[in-house]
């Protein structure tokens, strides 16, 4: 289960990508988290998945 909290959500997924996953694609098909739904509440707080880094900037 992922964070509900836009904080700690985001704390939580750049730590996992961090330590576990290589890519979001990854980290959402194992934990089953909808992509593109994670994708637009991190953008509603003006972070967006950058793939090179593998975290949230």
């Amino acid at each position: 289960m992922i964070p509900k909290d836009p904080a700690m959500l985001l704390s939580f997924l750049n730590m996992k990508l961090r330590d576990t996953y290589r890519s979001l694609d990854q980290l959402c098909e194992d934990l089953d988290v909808d992509r593109r739904e994670l994708e637009d509440k991190m953008a509603g707080l003006d972070y967006v998945y950058d793939a090179l880094k593998n975290q949230f900037l």
